[in-house]
């Protein structure tokens, strides 16, 4: 099975999001982003704030942008 039939590899949108803003996740964070993408990049947003501990209410707008920029930038290309 070749990569492009699996699914697909987040490894460097988590490690982006690690170099770029500092959010270096753990293996739980990551399934916690993972299963909030379905739902969206604001939910990814707020599930990246909550895996690390961060009070989501208190961040800023600019803030999350950069966090929801990062991820959709680097979100692994389909098919």
């Amino acid at each position: 099975m070749s990569q492009s039939d699996a699914t697909p590899d987040y490894t460097e949108m988590f490690a982006a999001l690690c170099r770029e803003l500092g959010y270096c996740l753990h293996e739980k964070g990551e399934k916690r982003v993972l299963a909030a993408l379905p739902n969206g990049l604001d939910a990814a947003v707020r599930a990246v704030f909550e895996a690390e501990g961060v009070d989501f209410p208190s961040t800023t707008g600019d803030h999350r942008r950069a966090v929801r920029d990062c991820l959709k930038a680097n979100l692994p290309a389909e098919g």
